[in-house]
């Protein structure tokens, strides 16, 4: 469907065109979704950077998600998280942010993230099987970003109605009927590697 994910970018950056000259903020979710960032951001005249977000894990079961929390300390509870006591909700979030500081000083040591207050927002992903991971990072600029867009090279239809739900506009690119990874509609899908990364956000 796509040879490789700057080609996604290329036809995302066509969908979004009407961006260009309002200085849209671009963040792109690591890694996989940064050289689209990149691109995006060149081509919209916009700035990039990574928006980190981690799961919040519930106290006892950690494959049951309550929330999310972003590297700032937003946080987003859903409303699972009442069922559990707030010391321990506040534990685990305070371990995934911890989590996400070290991650930003990887990425970013110089600088601080860009702050999104006011701005059109493009969170970009190459694909989304479940919308968990889109999701997360969409919540944590709920309030904060003046509009709120999602984009995508590929997910599933539950994907999409998923993020309908929390961002002001979902830009998908392809909704195949038969989803099962995101990585078969890319010829190439090779990983993108840390180094990838902090270079692609330098320049």
């Amino acid at each position: 469907m796509f040879r490789d994910r700057l080609d996604a970018a290329e036809h995302l950056a066509e969908r979004l065109s009407h961006l260009k000259g309002s200085n849209p903020l671009v963040l792109a979710i690591p890694r996989g979704g940064v050289p689209m960032g990149r691109y995006l951001a060149d081509a919209l005249e916009g700035e990039l950077d990574v928006v980190l977000v981690r799961k919040l894990r519930a106290p006892g079961n950690p494959e049951f998600a309550i929330g999310a929390i972003s590297e700032d300390g937003t946080m987003k509870l859903d409303e699972a998280a009442s069922h559990y006591p707030q010391a321990a909700i506040e534990r685990e979030a305070e371990q995934q942010r911890k989590l996400l500081l070290q991650r930003r000083e990887r990425y970013n040591p110089v600088r601080p993230p860009i702050a999104p207050e006011g701005r059109t927002v493009v969170i970009v992903d190459d694909g989304s099987a479940t919308g968990a991971t889109m999701e997360a990072a969409l919540k944590t600029l709920q309030g904060r970003a003046k509009h709120l867009i999602a984009a995508l090279g590929v997910a599933s239809t539950s994907a999409v109605d998923r993020l309908a739900a929390v961002a002001d506009e979902v830009v998908c690119l392809e909704v195949p009927p038969r989803f099962m990874a995101v990585g078969q509609f890319y010829v190439d899908f090779g990983q993108v590697e840390e180094a990838e990364v902090m270079e692609l956000l330098e320049e």
